[in-house]
């Protein structure tokens, strides 16, 4: 039967009524959210992708070390990195690693050491030994090196002849390879071959038989067929030169190189500069001071004990004699290189409180270093000094420095240090402590891997010299190179 107008209304309403939502018949029904409430929801939702992308991170993190941080890797870093757990004193944070001196971590600075003919090494000793009376050797290697102030070109070239892994806390790395070098050490012992020949040559012994001039030449000839020697003219190279004097027949030779001096007394200006080449201590001929930090047993005010004429800027010690020795507390003599005058030396210094250090024939003298080592105070008369190691010693600290006008006053120098209170006087004997292993060829972390410090410090002015030269086309000889630095001329007065 046909439906009716009303009941097709009423099957159209049913089909096109939307469900119901399910709130609307639930005991929860749809309430309109307030803004608090939206405002927390945010919030969690916030916190919920924070703490998703935490968990992302660390996972990423642990991903990274485990893949890419090795215990290889990671000891390598470590010594990469500077330790500065021990660094109270400037005696404890200098030699912590070797790149914490450098340039670039991971990229220690490469030394190569010459294969030199032993007519430069070896053959000096033997020759010196021989030129006291002493029988031939068969094995030349195994003579000893005699003790001289000069001494430091033995220590270094015996730093060279250990094996890398005895070389703990080197600045430098000893190579193999000459093609991975950054510099070539070239082990002539020059101060020893100015004093093969004594004075007073052996019994039955007509002349010389060895020429140091002679010596210095083959040297140059030799260099001078090496090919890294010719790659870039021997600026890459490091010469120890201590003695004023050593090489003095060959120098414009080798003065592109970097050289190991005591002082530029005798270079010039384009011989020697503080730019390229490093200033080294003397080797010490005192015995260290071993005793405490006090002044009880120092009755001494000032000790000197040397030669007391000299050349040059030396000519002050006789003037200095004249003016003190007749002071009750001041001892001040003559003295020559011996074993006597050593061990008198050594009871003077370490019974003083001051010691005198005045100039030589040349700015530097061993008896400075002398000095610190029996942390006896030096007192330094001598105007135009150049000291070894001033980026890390504040020579202030240890040294009283007087200049030479008024060190010449009558009563000056001995009112002075009679001034000084015995609390300052255990103050600079408690730095001199500190520093003195910067004085000592023969100890761990002493003043050998000090000057390896040093050398490798030049090694970014070195190849800026290398990268300048090979793109040069002219140089005008007349104009000085821009290496050079002249020495100190002024002096320094320090009030106490």
């Amino acid at each position: 039967m046909p439906m009716g107008l009303s009941e097709l209304r009423s099957t159209k309403t049913k089909k096109t009524t939307k469900p119901s939502s399910p709130s609307s018949t639930s005991p929860h029904a749809h309430q309109t959210l307030t803004l608090p409430q939206f405002l927390s929801m945010a919030r969690k939702s916030s916190l919920l992708k924070q703490s998703l992308a935490t968990i992302v991170v660390v996972l990423l993190i642990y991903a990274f070390l485990n893949t890419f941080l090795t215990p290889t890797t990671t000891a390598k870093l470590e010594t990469a990195l500077p330790s500065f757990s021990s660094a109270s004193s400037i005696s404890s944070d200098v030699f912590a690693s070797r790149e914490n001196q450098l340039n670039f971590p991971g990229k220690p600075v490469k030394v190569y050491l010459y294969d030199l003919p032993k007519r430069f090494t070896y053959g000096v000793i033997e020759h010196h030994s021989l030129a006291r009376g002493a029988r031939p050797d068969e094995d030349v290697s195994k003579l000893k090196y005699p003790g001289h102030q000069h001494m430091g070109e033995w220590y270094l070239f015996k730093d060279l002849l250990k094996p890398e892994s005895e070389r703990f806390g080197s600045p430098v790395q000893k190579v193999l390879d000459p093609e991975e070098a950054d510099f070539f050490y070239v082990p002539f012992f020059s101060s020893l071959s100015l004093i093969v020949n004594p004075a007073r040559p052996a019994s039955g012994s007509d002349k010389p038989v060895y020429s140091d001039e002679e010596n210095q030449v083959a040297l140059i000839e030799w260099l001078e067929e090496q090919v890294y020697w010719k790659r870039n003219n021997g600026r890459d190279h490091v010469i120890m030169a201590s003695d004023p004097n050593a090489l003095y027949k060959v120098i414009d030779k080798v003065k592109n190189s970097v050289l190991l001096v005591c002082d530029f007394g005798r270079l010039k200006e384009d011989q020697g500069s503080l730019v390229k080449d490093v200033i080294v201590p003397y080797s010490h001929r005192i015995n260290t001071y071993s005793g405490d930090i006090s002044v009880e047993d120092r009755n001494t005010l000032l000790f000197f004990m040397g030669n007391r004429f000299r050349k040059e800027g030396g000519k002050i010690r006789d003037l200095l004699f004249q003016l003190l020795e007749n002071e009750e507390d001041v001892i001040i003599k003559h003295g020559t290189q011996s074993r006597e005058s050593r061990r008198a030396a050594s009871r003077g210094m370490h019974t003083s409180k001051f010691c005198l250090n005045p100039a030589g024939d040349t700015p530097s003298a061993c008896r400075l270093f002398d000095s610190i080592v029996s942390l006896c105070v030096p007192v330094i008369v001598s105007d135009s000094i150049e000291l070894p190691f001033e980026d890390v010693i504040d020579y202030r600290k240890i040294a009283i420095f007087v200049e030479s006008n008024a060190a010449l006053k009558p009563e000056f120098l001995v009112s002075m240090l009679r001034g000084i209170t015995t609390e300052r006087i255990l103050e600079y004997q408690k730095e001199l402590n500190e520093v003195k292993r910067y004085f000592q060829y023969g100890v761990p972390n002493g003043t050998v891997n000090e000057i390896w410090r040093q050398v490798a410090q030049k090694l970014p002015f070195i190849k800026l010299s290398i990268n300048r030269d090979r793109r040069l086309v002219k140089r005008d000889l007349n104009v000085r190179d821009c290496s050079c630095l002249c020495s100190n001329q002024t002096g320094i007065i320090t009030s106490l």
